[in-house]
């Protein structure tokens, strides 16, 4: 089959949705690694013809997806939808229907999977609920083969205009066996990280979820999927990890150097887990002599994995931290204290990893704007080279947008896709919707404006382009 995967251009007029990390509208592009690994499936191991067309990242417009979709002759078109996509996605498949009212149009992701009855519009239209790699080959072939989706695990469609929701498919075990991402379909996009100011740059994962308790959480947009769809029969638990072996990893590493990546950010939503497994992920890319970052939790570092980091080549470390009130931090079920976050920021800058900061306003009831401030003044203290200011958002299908419901602390009644970087839909009982907004505007001028930041951020970019970029990405996140 010819099949297309597309990124529609935006149809709501705001800065498009990004889609990897699911929460957020883009500050700086990355390729959806999650969707090339599925588009990787389809062709290495089915044989399918498979394009990539991504209307945002080549500045598209709607016009310019109209033209293409006319003369286009796919048999299938993929998406990859997350909340803050979803209403523009499905406007992407309503124009679809002007040219290709019968063409299958095949839905991934977290707002799919969660939002399966507002997708399934129309007979032609197919939700692929939770982790997707295994049950869109599956969908595929039955498409081809004009066979029944009767019982096809992780399925979702219309038939005789009934919702068919299919049992959830059981989760992969071996992440071995995936192909690795399709990335030559995106030959010619350059990405740019501003915290690695290096590249060629490009994505990938080692393993998949977290096993924590965090009630606001909302992981990369597969794990959110995967647990969406794993906690409908399990109580709301979480899914269990699922990992790659560091075999695979370093076949893969080899094979990004040998093509020309210099630069890779993990998307694992928790990359350390124990010395021992990242003493030889470190080792990996030490021996490639790739610059890289990722995402940890501040009681995983130990000194001796503050040392592998620093002698790797880690140039970032996403620090979960939210707040620095330790009351807050309870009531989050975020598993750490403020000490904790103290000790594990001078362990990082004892061994030169720079560390950024994701502070969350608005995630307990308990939040005020003293609280802010507090935490404000605390992560300013620590010298550290980025925060990421948000407001949280309670997503479907996590704990706090059940606690917000039942409290009527959603601002309108219900949720309602959010920019979490600039927007609040929560009045809660210490602080307002509008007073986190101002707070996260002031925060993120007061840390990112300060002549002391600009300066130290200056001497680290190694070409005039990754300056441009990291400074398009600034302005973006500070002004929209």
């Amino acid at each position: 089959m010819h099949l297309t995967f597309l990124v529609p251009p935006c149809y709501d007029h705001h800065q498009p949705a990004e889609r990897s990390a699911g929460c957020t509208r883009v500050v700086y592009p990355m390729p959806n690694i999650y969707e090339l690994t599925v588009a990787g499936s389809l062709r290495d191991g089915q044989g399918h013809d498979v394009r990539y067309a991504d209307f945002v990242f080549e500045g598209k417009t709607i016009d310019d997806f109209n033209k293409f979709i006319e003369t286009d002759a796919s048999d299938a078109y993929l998406i990859w939808t997350v909340n803050l996509s979803l209403e523009s996605d499905l406007q992407a498949i309503r124009d679809i229907r002007k040219y290709k009212e019968k063409t299958p149009v095949i839905l991934m992701g977290p707002g799919a999977t969660y939002y399966a009855h507002k997708c399934l519009v129309d007979p032609n239209i197919y939700v692929v609920r939770g982790e997707p790699d295994e049950t869109v080959v599956r969908l595929v072939a039955a498409l081809e083969n004009a066979a029944p989706l009767d019982g096809m695990e992780g399925v979702s469609f219309l038939k005789d205009g009934r919702i068919c929701n299919n049992p959830p498919r059981p989760l992969l075990t071996d992440l071995d066996a995936l192909p690795f991402a399709a990335r030559d379909l995106i030959a010619g996009h350059t990405y740019h990280n501003p915290k690695l100011k290096t590249g060629p740059y490009t994505t990938m994962f080692t393993s998949r979820n977290c096993p924590f308790r965090c009630i606001y959480c909302v992981p990369s947009s597969l794990s959110f999927a995967r647990e969406i769809e794993y906690g409908k029969t399990h109580d709301g638990r979480k899914p269990p990890i699922g990992f790659r072996s560091t075999g695979s990893v370093e076949r893969e590493v080899a094979m990004l150097h040998a093509q020309g990546y210099r630069a890779i950010g993990f998307m694992d939503d928790n990359f350390i887990w124990n010395e021992e497994r990242t003493r030889e992920l470190c080792g990996i890319m030490k021996r490639y002599g790739m610059v890289w970052g990722c995402e940890a939790r501040v009681d995983a570092i130990t000194e001796p994995i503050a040392k592998m980091l620093g002698e790797s080549g880690c140039r970032y470390i996403d620090l979960g931290v939210e707040s620095f009130d330790e009351a807050i931090l309870e009531y989050i079920k975020k598993g750490i204290k403020p000490d904790d976050i103290y000790r594990a920021v001078k362990l990082l800058k004892k061994y030169g990893v720079p560390v950024k900061l994701n502070i969350l306003i608005g995630s307990s009831p308990l939040e005020t704007p003293e609280t802010v401030k507090y935490t404000l003044r605390q992560a300013k203290k620590l010298g550290v080279d980025q925060i990421m200011f948000n407001i949280v958002s309670p997503f479907p299908g996590t704990k706090f947008y059940a606690i917000c419901k039942e409290n009527g602390w959603l601002k309108d009644g219900e949720y309602k896709p959010t920019d979490v970087q600039r927007e609040s839909i929560l009045e809660l009982p210490g602080i307002s919707s509008g007073q986190m907004e101002k707070l996260l505007f002031r925060n993120n001028i007061s840390f990112f404006l300060r002549p002391s930041y600009v300066l130290r951020q200056l001497w680290r970019f190694r070409s005039w382009s990754e300056f441009k970029a990291s400074f398009k990405a600034l302005k973006i996140k500070l002004f929209g």
